[in-house]
């Protein structure tokens, strides 16, 4: 099981639910993305969207209470 150190990704101005929804968010995308290609994935989709947002590759945005 994937368990990344949750400290060195989430600063002061993000939380644990922003990254929870970010990663879900892409993890539906990368998962329709394989499906309407007909490839066939190696990682979860999720695995791979959370190694998306720990290189840099994904950034997300918390966004502004109301």
């Amino acid at each position: 099981m994937f368990n990344p150190d949750l400290k060195n990704i989430i600063s002061e101005e993000r939380s644990r639910y922003s990254l929870v929804i970010a990663v879900a968010k892409r993890a539906r995308e990368i998962s329709i993305s394989a499906e309407e290609n007909g490839e066939i994935l190696e990682e979860k989709p999720v695995s791979l969207a959370l190694d998306e947002i720990i290189s840099g590759q994904l950034e997300y945005t918390v966004p502004k209470e109301m």
